[in-house]
């Protein structure tokens, strides 16, 4: 039998002909055998078409689905931040979501482990872009760019232990900004700290600070404490994981599993303890051990030149020099900078939220030169502006609160409280569309009035265009805001919360209407020649032109 299910499908109802051919007299145990066969067949059939698969309907773990009420709030962010890198000057680009592996591989140190590596496509090893700095770079070289200020907004994926109450998911959105090109030291990296703090104190979050520090005090650092050269990079590494573990847990880390000497370690405790402003950067020149360091010197200078362009820019007060500060990342070369939310006492009811950094960013001189054939570099700094982890934080907020996000931006809904209006509504709605206006109907013939209002309440909706038998005997429409529910006769004149409109003009005015109204019901009327809403305050003539009393 289990040959049977192995035949092509074309080939079933050839085997059951054959089998189901009238048999001859002599043949009667052939008529049991046949039968039998053609039970047997039919039976594989249906079981096959009835077992189904032991499938799962869910998504890969460290994704997220996003709702309309999700994007609605993620889209204000993003709305933000690319408003606020525009007003700076950037340009917008886009690169690949996958790229040559080659191109990826050794530019993450420990981390070059998490990225995603696809099939092989056609002889090319491929993977996915682990951030935007790296393919950035990439194009720079590529095209001999050599100056260039942009900015990008894409996906990246990362093969990490995802941990969703602290935003941090294996696909996520970033936000990069970036100055490419050969300037004077320190302005293009004070800019983006300026970026950074408009970015975080315009999303309303709260207090934040932003750490920085420079790779080469790093480097200049472990130097003077006795860190092998070649042991650089992986104690870089497990610095980076402060801001996720206490000292004595990096320190056992380190030691333990990086080969360092306890007392390495421990003269490296005494300097990641370090934090403060730019009286910090002064009393590291004096340092005995890290003064006599070139490369921590030339740090400490760009950092106090640092200090000096962000109390020009109003935000040093911002800004904190942390020597625990490192960036895992291999190819910083200069400053570094990493934006944390402080901890404030919480609202009632709201759990405080631990996501660790929302921003960061530094200097990477060398990483253009790194595709270049002769080896050209291109001076960067740049940032990068951790969606998730803010969206998280907003998202949380307000669900505390409990506050409702609208998901459409429709303006105006067009109902009636009548049957068979489906003609007059798709061409008052057609006026509406072709205007420009953002409107809804029901895509029903008769839908009752009620369920038409119910609708625009449960998503906001602020206007309603009806329109009937009686309003088309008296040549009136009238607009009603859902949020007041009144209702005035067309014939009243003299009420405070009305507005008289032609119906020539009313699809040209209707924006007036829906940026300026908010509990009045208005009556628009035919072959009238003005336009007044009167308030307490002042008129709107027609066009939306304020006339004082």
């Amino acid at each position: 039998m289990p040959l049977l299910r192995l035949l092509p499908r074309r080939a079933w109802a050839a085997l059951l002909s054959q089998l189901l051919r009238p048999p001859c007299a002599s043949c009667a145990g052939a008529v049991r055998c046949q039968s039998q066969v053609a039970e047997a067949v039919l039976t594989s059939q249906l079981k096959a078409r009835q077992e189904k698969p032991n499938f799962i309907i869910k998504i890969p773990k460290g994704t997220r689905d996003l709702s309309p009420q999700h994007m609605v709030v993620r889209e204000k962010i993003l709305d933000l931040v690319i408003s606020c890198f525009k007003r700076h000057g950037a340009k917008v680009m886009d690169t690949p979501a996958f790229e040559l592996k080659e191109i990826l591989t050794e530019k993450y140190g420990e981390d070059s482990g998490l990225m995603y590596d696809l099939k092989d496509q056609g002889g090319e090893l491929l993977s996915l872009r682990y951030d935007l700095t790296v393919p950035f770079a990439r194009y720079l070289a590529m095209n001999k760019v050599k100056k260039m200020k942009r900015y990008h907004v894409g996906k990246v994926w990362r093969r990490e232990s995802p941990t969703i109450v602290q935003g941090r998911y294996r696909e996520f959105c970033q936000c990069d900004f970036d100055i490419a090109g050969q300037f004077d030291p320190m302005i293009p990296d004070a800019e983006c700290l300026k970026i950074m703090c408009e970015i975080l104190s315009g999303l309303q979050l709260g207090d934040f600070l932003i750490k920085v520090n420079d790779r080469r005090i790093v480097d200049g650092m472990f130097a003077v404490c006795g860190v092998p050269e070649s042991k650089f990079r992986a104690i870089c590494s497990s610095i980076d994981k402060l801001d996720k573990m206490a000292w004595k847990d990096v320190r056992h880390e380190m030691v333990a599993k990086k080969g360092l000497a306890p007392e390495v370690a421990d003269r490296i405790g005494d300097y990641v303890q370090c934090h403060g402003g730019v009286s910090l950067v002064e009393q590291m020149f004096q340092d005995p051990r890290l003064s006599q360091n070139k490369q921590a010197l030339e740090g400490l200078g760009d950092l106090k030149l640092l200090f000096e362009y962000l109390t020009l820019f109003g935000i040093a007060e911002k800004i904190s020099f942390d020597l625990s500060l490192a960036r895992g990342l291999d190819y910083y070369t200069g400053v570094i900078y990493e934006a944390v939310l402080l901890q404030t006492p919480t609202q009632a009811g709201e759990e405080p939220l631990n996501v660790g950094s929302v921003a960061a960013g530094g200097r990477y001189d060398g990483l253009v030169g790194m595709f270049d054939p002769k080896g050209h570099k291109v001076p960067c700094v740049g940032l990068s502006i951790g969606v998730e982890r803010i969206f998280y934080i907003v998202e949380q907020r307000m669900k505390t609160k409990g506050e409702k996000v609208r998901t459409t931006e429709t303006q105006v809904f067009v109902a009636t409280p009548q049957k068979n209006f489906l003609q007059e509504r798709l061409k008052l709605i057609t006026e509406l569309w072709d205007a420009g206006i953002k409107a809804e109907m029901l895509y029903k013939n008769n839908p009752k009035l009620l369920t038409q209002l119910h609708y625009c309440e449960s998503t906001g909706i602020p206007l309603v265009v009806i329109i009937g038998e009686q309003e088309l005997k008296e040549g009136v429409i009238k607009i009603r805001s859902v949020a007041s529910r009144e209702e005035v006769s067309g014939s009243s004149r003299n009420r405070r919360d009305e507005l008289f409109l032609p119906f020539p003009d009313f699809v040209r005015n209707m924006h007036l209407l829906a940026e300026k109204l908010s509990s009045w019901l208005i009556v628009v009327e035919l072959n009238k020649h003005s336009l007044q809403m009167t308030t307490a305050a002042c008129e709107y003539s027609l066009g939306g032109q304020k006339k004082d009393k």
